[in-house]
């Protein structure tokens, strides 16, 4: 949930450290921080607030250093404030650590080093292990930090500067990600790929729990019994241009009108003489035949897409398939067996309950097949079978290309599955096929048509309650679109099945309530056309997103938004981008911080 960088070389440290946050903030953003060695000590200047509070700070410095760590927080333990932000520096001023994870066992290991004299200033976790390696130093900082980390419980990746150690600086993971960057004369740590993409594209991916010793010209990587690991290079083939905003006034507008190159890079690869390949799978007919459900895992924005997922495989594939959250997925002790697959879902593939999802479904025996954007994350390298989705960064909070990737990766698997088990006709498969072919274009269209959509939210972005409701697949879709709405705009929203309103909830609605209503499936139309004829009766104003051709739902909707006519199955791919652009316009017509809405953060590395 937080954002690491780490420098060792002939540079001035401070501003590459910045530079990296800069890159890094969207993981957490209540408050920043950086340690340099500079003048034979250790220098903190580290802050409550965005990360331009502490560029400011810094500007004010003279940090010769070419050493250091930079750390941008969002709070776990501990309140954000000046006190409580990272760096955390041990009791003699000796050892500054930054961290990302979670110490389940801190109180414990709080209460051993308080014995010993150590007194704490701050409520985090993150204090115990400055305290602890400086406990363990005994003039070797590697062999410190190997000790500390063999008492810790929990999520980590972790940055360690030393004053007696000028040249050299340790970092390690377990559970929270962590690269390593491979310069000439530097070396770098980061918590994600950006932060360092302007410096060098090789990097080292780091396994769970091992061990990196930094220093200018050299990195060696060890696990956590002191023995050299021999890591290969992974050259990042991203342009640097990705991660930048490109002249749009926001990551999220920006990753929007990505969309369509990102959809089409997806699913084009992936169709060969008019037939699925997915990649390296292979996945035969007598697995799928010996496959009795599949749990589809994820959570947020993926757990969305997921839903959608189970629509479209058992109606194609016809096997049952059961969507979790991630959260609770292993807690309730899931009747998981080796005749079960998971599908697991996230964009960063590092996404921590989604990753111990993973690991209890291998352990009952599940083939897993996950779906991630990130090559190399940690949940792609301990699947059965991985099927990127080719979004490129996405940097913005919110999740809107890389959901759109999620639901084009779901189809194929759908399409794949049932033409494998000879549970779809050639006209279906075609059919939507051709609408998945189309998905682009029918994005491209909404976004040229988006002043429509900044006009609508320009009439209601003072509302305090929205409700989405759809039937069939535009049920999942409500969900992402209201989902979207509340967590960069802060407007309340719920979504229901458009018959499910009227259980109870329908008491809510009154005078002005506006109602969001995505009706892209042929067959509940008129079903849907009812459940708009309800809420309005109760006052509410209804704004209705369906494809051009459905000429009755202007007769009973306040506003339409209307997408290019595509097939039913295929178009909540394309019909998921208005309710971004609503949400999106919403929120910057409230004055919200768009791509860094409150208390959330990209890549949620802790439990």
């Amino acid at each position: 949930m937080c954002g690491i960088v780490g420098y060792v070389g002939d540079k001035q440290v401070a501003p590459i450290l910045i530079n990296g946050l800069k890159k890094l903030e969207y993981r957490g953003y209540d408050s920043a921080g950086i340690a340099v060695f500079n003048n034979n000590e250790l220098e903190v200047i580290k802050c409550k607030g965005r990360l331009a509070v502490l560029e400011a700070r810094v500007g004010k410095e003279n940090l010769k250093g070419r050493l250091g760590i930079g750390h941008t927080r969002w709070a776990t333990h501990g309140e954000p404030n000046d006190v409580n932000s990272h760096p955390h520096l041990s009791k003699s001023g000796k050892i500054a650590v930054v961290h990302n994870g979670i110490i389940e066992n801190y109180m414990k290991l709080k209460e051993f080093l308080q014995s010993k004299g150590y007194n704490f200033i701050s409520d985090t976790d993150t204090e115990v292990i400055a305290h602890l390696v400086e406990y363990h130093y005994k003039g070797c900082l590697i062999d410190a930090v190997i000790d500390s980390i063999n008492e810790l419980e929990g999520s980590y990746a972790l940055g360690v500067i030393c004053s007696e150690c000028p040249d050299e600086f340790i970092a390690a993971r377990k559970d929270s990600p962590l690269i390593v960057g491979l310069g000439k004369n530097e070396n770098f740590i980061a918590s994600d790929i950006p932060a360092i993409l302007e410096y060098t594209r090789e990097i080292y991916i780091l396994e769970d729990k091992e061990v990196v010793l930094l220093k200018k010209d050299s990195v060696k990587v060890f696990n956590i019994h002191g023995a050299e690991v021999k890591k290969k290079p992974f050259h990042v083939n991203w342009d640097v241009a990705a991660a930048e905003k490109s002249g749009y006034e926001h990551f999220m507008l920006k990753e929007m009108y990505e969309e369509p190159k990102v959809i089409k890079d997806t699913i084009n690869p992936r169709i060969k003489d008019g037939m699925i390949a997915l990649d390296d799978i292979k996945i035969t007919v007598e697995d799928l035949n010996n496959i009795d459900k599949i749990y589809i895992v994820a959570c947020g924005t993926a757990y969305h897409a997921g839903v959608i997922g189970k629509y479209m495989i058992e109606k194609l594939a016809r096997i049952p398939v059961e969507v979790d959250v991630a959260s609770e997925f292993r807690y309730r002790n899931p009747l998981i067996s080796e005749r079960s697959m998971a599908i697991i879902i996230s964009q960063s593939g590092e996404t921590l309950d989604t990753l111990f999802a993973l690991r209890e479904a291998r352990k009952k025996g599940a083939r897993t097949l996950s779906i991630v954007n990130v090559v190399g994350s940690s949940i792609s390298r301990e699947s059965d079978d991985v099927l990127y989705t080719w979004a490129g960064p996405e940097i913005a909070v919110a999740s809107t290309k890389a959901y759109n990737t999620q639901l084009s990766a779901l189809y194929l698997i759908a399409l794949d599955f049932a033409q494998k088990k000879g549970c779809i006709d050639k006209a279906d498969y075609e059919r939507i096929m051709d609408g998945l072919k189309k998905v682009p274009e029918a994005i491209e269209q909404v976004l040229a048509d988006k002043e429509i959509i900044q006009k609508f939210a320009s009439q209601h972005y003072n509302a305090k309650s929205i409700f989405f409701i759809g039937r069939g697949l535009d049920y999942a879709l409500s969900m992402e679109g209201s989902l979207k709405l509340k967590e960069i705009s802060y407007i309340h929203s719920e979504a229901y099945a458009g018959g499910e309103l009227k259980h109870g909830t329908i008491a809510l609605i009154e005078k002005g309530t506006l109602v969001v209503c995505p009706m892209t499936q042929d067959s509940l139309l008129e079903k849907m056309i009812s459940n708009i004829k309800e809420v309005k009766a109760r006052g509410a104003t209804v704004l209705a997103i369906t494809q051009k051709k459905n000429k009755e739902v202007k007769k009973v909707a306040d506003m339409v938004i209307t997408i290019p006519d595509i097939d039913s199955d295929a178009a909540p791919i394309a019909a998921v981008t208005p309710m971004q652009l609503f949400a999106y316009y919403m929120a910057v017509l409230k004055g919200c911080d768009v791509d860094k809405p409150r208390n959330l953060a990209k890549s949620v590395t802790v439990e």
